[in-house]
């Protein structure tokens, strides 16, 4: 048998409030058994993508679309790896796969979780970076493909909002707009952010929540009314949202970080609005649009990246020491474009 040092950023305990490296998250190292079973493999990690619904999982939800984090064990996420034992004729070694990760340097899959990584042929002869895999072609960038072709149902000429615009789906979901002919006006919580949607992502009007009326800031940045609301923050900025939208608005609920980390939930006053205003409010999660969109965002996108119609920003953290603190700081808005954890070249 052997055992060999495998460090991990582990969940320690259930935050009220922002988690606190330390006391709910840290990083431990133990001993791993590399004997592999049969159908078993054995990773080594590369990436791992920091998104804001991992704050959902440290909570005791039982009714969540995606199981907690168990006291004690890796924080989990999408990630790519390299497959450095087998005894899985599904995954020769050598092989990159990706799938559900845990944040930690190695991983010993057994045969019962193996078949929900998947191959990446060719992933080494790729015209993208590996981690574009979790990145710029991964899910977030799918959510906001996804939801705001089949939920927000543009039209050109329409105007959508997108708050928390700097972010890994917002800074997609404003592209695709602007590439498929709206207006877009987006939010983001600094004005270097600001000043990347109007300079780098080409928005037509940006602004700094942080800064005056949210809701005053959108009617100046969209005097005609907005169309289409793609909603990453919930609270302050969505009744904003109701108030300036048009008739048969429409709202992506995308994410609601104004109340993942124990604050007081914000209450929407204008509830109203949505019955004169016919507007309709959607709530989805990634899977919903699967089968009729993935290969078309595949084929999209990978084209827009190519020709350089989509600039992507991205936030790489070197290593897991650095990991936790990079999550809490994604929480509290000091990250900037899609935080993703490299753990080792490949």
């Amino acid at each position: 048998m052997v055992h060999y040092n495998n460090k991990q950023v582990v969940f320690l305990g259930q935050p009220t409030h922002f988690p606190i490296v330390g006391e709910h998250l840290g990083v431990q190292t133990v001993q791993v058994n590399s004997d592999l079973k049969e159908n078993d493999i054995l990773l080594r990690n590369l990436y791992v993508s920091v998104d804001p619904y991992l704050r959902g999982r440290m909570a005791d939800n039982k009714n969540a679309h995606i199981p907690g984090f168990q006291l004690g064990k890796p924080f989990s996420s999408a990630g790519v790896s390299e497959v450095i034992q087998s005894r899985n004729p599904a995954f020769p070694i050598g092989a990159i796969v990706m799938g559900i990760t845990n944040w930690e340097e190695s991983s010993h899959v057994p045969a019962a979780a193996a078949s929900q990584f998947k191959v990446l042929e060719d992933a080494r002869e790729s015209k993208f970076p590996l981690r574009y895999c979790i990145g710029a072609l991964g899910n977030a960038s799918f959510t906001a493909y996804g939801s705001l072709k089949r939920i927000g149902q543009p039209t050109k000429g329409e105007t959508l909002f997108v708050s928390a615009a700097s972010g890994a789906v917002g800074q997609i979901a404003g592209q695709l707009a602007k590439l498929w002919g709206l207006k877009v006006v987006g939010s983001a919580g600094t004005d270097e952010k600001v000043e990347f949607l109007l300079k780098e992502l080409k928005f037509d009007a940006a602004f700094n929540y942080k800064k005056g009326s949210i809701l005053e800031n959108l009617r100046k940045c969209a005097p005609q009314g907005i169309d289409i609301y793609f909603d990453n923050t919930g609270g302050e900025a969505l009744e904003a949202a109701l108030d300036v939208m048009n008739i048969h608005g429409r709202v992506i609920a995308c994410g609601h970080i104004s109340a993942y980390n124990g604050q007081e939930p914000y209450g929407i006053r204008n509830m109203v609005q949505v019955i004169g205003k016919r507007i309709t409010i959607r709530g989805f999660v990634v899977i919903d649009f699967e089968k009729e969109e993935r290969a078309n965002f595949r084929r999209e996108v990978s084209e827009h990246l190519l020709r350089g119609d989509i600039v992507y920003k991205e936030d790489i953290i070197e290593g897991l020491d650095e990991a936790p603190a990079a999550f809490v700081g994604q929480l509290r808005g000091e990250r900037f474009g899609k935080v993703i954890i490299k753990i080792a070249d490949l």
